[in-house]
């Protein structure tokens, strides 16, 4: 399953990623992530890995993700291992002055007991519509605080 979703957010870069840099944090504009538990001592980079507590309806899984690409303000690069597997990044580009365009781009594969590519297909648009949501949660997030 292939999803690519972009937003732009009214704040520079460096500010969208002050907020998406701390990956702890990520349960505030994450309503699918309901909690974040590190399992390395490092908390950003390439090699960081967290169990991630994932909630879509009644579904529940707990993931083990690594941190995979980390450029600040650039990129930042997921490997997900658990029920679902893949690759998840978020992207960010200056869009003109003090404006952002993040994207949220994931390849994830759905196991055998979740439906595999029916599950996939039947889940696109359940996901992408949650991950919008994210993303204007995250934009009003940045944009509301502190500059």
């Amino acid at each position: 399953m292939h999803i690519h979703l972009c937003t732009t957010i009214g704040a520079p870069v460096n500010r969208v990623w002050s907020a998406v840099e701390d990956i702890g944090t990520h349960t505030r504009w994450m309503t699918d992530a309901e909690s974040i538990t590190f399992v390395t001592d490092r908390h950003n980079g390439v090699g960081t890995e967290f169990d991630c507590l994932t909630r879509i309806g009644p579904l529940r899984t707990i993931d083990r993700m690594r941190v995979t690409e980390w450029d600040p303000g650039v990129v930042m690069g997921i490997e997900h291992h658990g029920a679902v597997t893949g690759q998840g990044r978020f992207t960010l580009s200056a869009a003109g002055a003090g404006i952002t365009e993040f994207c949220w781009t994931e390849d994830l594969a759905f196991p055998v007991y979740l439906g595999g590519g029916f599950g996939e297909r039947v889940g696109r648009p359940i996901f992408e519509r949650l991950w919008r949501a994210n993303l204007r949660r995250l934009r009003d997030l940045v944009e509301r605080s502190p500059a």
